[in-house]
């Protein structure tokens, strides 16, 4: 079954949520900054993936640890600062953020997450901050506007927010938002994402469902290679629809908004011209689809072929060969928008037929040795990932 998805609003959409965004005064340009989503119920399963950079930001191992019960009444977001290599303080910072979200709406701080994205290395104004949390609990709301002004709050080189919601025919709903525009390459998770459903389901079945729905979608996405630190993806269930999915329909609901996101992300990366899919078939195992792809996405010298326009299957050919799979060179074949350039070790065809004068570029990888496939998510790199990037955020 195909689940419609729609961008018009996010993680409101499902019954049971409210969420804000407001100025703290986090950043100095006076712009949102600072989001709440909370989870009104009545259940409160949750679950969530996260970065494996070993530096991990004082937010994500805070979050690591209250999703050790599996339940959430709240996640905080700030923008402008990501709380990343900070030592003590910076988690004692985390702490205090969710201890100020706990006291605001009666609960307990182990029942708040807490998401940061900004430079690295800077503590954050915590004056601001827990200031910022009396003004977002106050504007709370369920309402669409409320969910996109959460959705821009967490913005840094993102040019525009990023928002899905998806409804299943069996009555219930999904919504979620992303930001990222920058170091992505996740293994996991990619920058942050909160997701939200009304779905009646155990926590044990949501996060077998988010593990499944972010295999396929958020860890397939690779622009630059570069794993963040403060990568999270939550997802919260509240319950509220009464309905009870079975886990494959909510594992499809979940991966329908992922990917809409996923592919919004990929939309506005710093820098892109191109959308880039490497679609791999015929690999041996799953995990070797998936290495030849993300090798394939990662290189650069592709990535530069692609910015000029330029189908250069023989730096395909390159990356893929120095993948850590299973490859026969004499089985494995190219192509490039649908034209074969190299099969059976050999050119096929010109590699002017392949026409890459727009943004959307597909390139499959036949490697001829199995079942087994992947696509991942990429862009090019141009001039202007190295401008935009000069202003990096985690």
């Amino acid at each position: 079954m195909t689940v419609p998805v729609r961008r018009d609003a996010g993680v409101t959409v499902p019954a049971g949520f409210r969420a804000a965004g407001v100025a703290a005064g986090i950043k100095a340009s006076g712009v949102l900054d600072l989001a709440l989503v909370v989870n009104d119920g009545p259940r409160d399963a949750a679950a969530g993936v996260f970065t494996r950079n070993v530096v991990k930001a004082a937010p994500v191992l805070w979050s690591q640890e209250v999703l050790k019960q599996r339940r959430l009444r709240a996640v905080v977001l700030n923008s402008g600062g990501a709380n990343a290599a900070t030592g003590p303080g910076g988690f004692q910072d985390a702490h205090a953020t969710a201890e100020k979200v706990a006291e605001v709406l009666g609960s307990g701080a182990i029942e708040v997450a807490v998401c940061s994205t900004g430079l690295i290395g800077e503590r954050l104004p915590m004056p601001a901050l827990l200031s910022g949390v009396d003004s977002v609990a106050a504007a709370l709301a369920g309402s669409a506007g409320a969910g996109l002004d959460a959705a821009t709050a967490v913005m840094t080189t993102d040019s525009v927010p990023k928002q899905a919601a998806a409804e299943h025919p069996g009555g219930w709903r999904v919504g979620g938002f992303a930001k990222g525009a920058g170091m992505l390459a996740p293994n996991l998770a990619t920058m942050l994402s909160v997701l939200t459903t009304d779905a009646e389901v155990e926590p044990e079945v949501l996060d077998r469902a988010l593990r499944a729905a972010t295999a396929v979608t958020f860890d397939r996405l690779d622009v630059d290679g570069g794993t963040s630190t403060n990568d999270t993806v939550l997802v919260l269930a509240s319950g509220a629809s009464g309905i009870r999915p079975d886990e494959a329909a909510l594992t499809e609901a979940l991966t329908a908004v992922a990917l809409d996101l996923v592919l919004q992300l990929r939309a506005d990366a710093e820098g892109a011209t191109k959308d880039v899919d490497v679609v791999v078939t015929g690999a041996e195992s799953t995990d070797d689809a998936i290495a030849v792809a993300r090798t394939v996405a990662e290189d650069n010298l592709v990535k530069t072929a692609l910015f000029g326009s330029d189908p250069n299957w023989g730096r395909i050919a390159m990356a893929l060969g120095r993948a850590a799979a299973r490859i026969d060179p004499d089985l494995v074949s190219i192509a490039i928008n649908g034209i074969t350039l190299f099969a059976k070790g050999t050119t096929a065809a010109d590699r002017s037929e392949a026409d890459l004068s727009g943004r959307a570029v597909e390139i499959v990888i036949d490697l001829g040795l199995g079942e087994a496939g992947t696509t991942v998510y990429t862009t090019d790199l141009s001039h202007g990932y190295v401008e935009e990037n000069s202003a990096y955020s985690s």
